[in-house]
């Protein structure tokens, strides 16, 4: 069957929800794999087509950094999921970072990354903040990773477990880490 067909079919399935699951569940492994790729290459092609990048990233830069400089959760902005991060650096030796790891890899180096802009950190601390755009995948599971580095020794102090489930960013663990390892 085709690719156009298949869109042709879950278009008329839209409203009926049981009935693509229905659809689907009938499909063979081969054309499975095969829609699930082309509904991961749309979702990406509509991303970079439809999303107002330019609007989203600036507003994120207003509302994406807590008070101590550093990202705030990513959230959904359809049609992305927008990801803050940054660092905060007292000196070369000292600063804190908060960066987002996309299915174990940093969000800049994902092959699902859309845009990534970065800005120098305003005010007396060096650093900067990113915003990083990727399309809404289902199943897609973040890390949001905070650390600091003390004379030159990085270690982690939280990471918080993101996946996108049915269009919505949910949490599911959060893991305060010491220098002893995991509580």
């Amino acid at each position: 069957m085709s690719t156009r067909r298949y869109g042709t079919i879950l278009r008329h399935l839209r409203e009926v929800p049981e009935a693509a699951a229905e659809f689907v569940a009938r499909l063979s492994d081969e054309l499975l794999v095969e829609l699930g790729a082309t509904i991961a290459d749309e979702v990406q092609r509509r991303a970079r087509k439809d999303g107002d990048q330019d609007a989203v990233i600036a507003a994120a830069f207003e509302v994406g950094f807590a008070r101590d400089g550093l990202g705030v959760l990513p959230w959904i902005e359809a049609p992305f999921v927008v990801c803050p991060g940054g660092l905060v650096a007292k000196n070369r030796a000292n600063h804190r970072c908060q960066f987002v790891s996309v299915d174990d890899t940093w969000v800049w180096e994902h092959g699902d990354l859309i845009r990534e802009d970065k800005r120098s950190m305003p005010g007396a601390e060096e650093g900067f903040r990113a915003i990083a755009l990727l399309p809404i995948t289902e199943g897609m599971a973040l890390d949001v990773v905070r650390a600091r580095m003390r004379q030159g020794q990085h270690s982690v102090e939280r990471v918080t477990s993101l996946v996108v489930r049915k269009g919505r960013l949910v949490e599911v663990e959060r893991r305060d880490v010491s220098a002893r390892g995991a509580r």
